[in-house]
């Protein structure tokens, strides 16, 4: 058993992580940032929740760079083959459910 309390993981860089669970090939991660990521397509689907915070989330459809804020409890969800990008808004929490070893 785990107790988190994602308010207390602050790291010393961003989009450092903390290892939540592992199973059946999916990773459970809690992330902390204020930089942006990059632009990537994960290797599978990916669950992407904000925890504390606000985060930009950039998304490409069919050539079209698109923009969603994603607020305390907001969800992402990148379906196989989404390219995008999130923008925190200064610091941010977000927990993120991926296939293990994705971007």
């Amino acid at each position: 058993m785990k107790i988190i309390v994602s308010k207390n993981f602050s790291p010393s860089r961003a989009w450092e992580a903390l290892d939540i669970a592992n199973f059946d090939g999916t990773s459970v991660r809690l992330h902390w940032t204020d930089q942006p990521y990059r632009w990537h397509i994960n290797d599978g689907e990916e669950v992407f929740v904000v925890l504390d915070g606000v985060v930009e989330m950039h998304y490409r459809e069919r050539g079209e760079v698109h923009k969603v804020m994603l607020s305390v409890g907001d969800i992402f969800f990148a379906s196989v083959g989404t390219e995008h990008v999130a923008h925190p808004q200064g610091a941010a929490r977000v927990l993120v459910i991926e296939k293990e070893d994705s971007v």
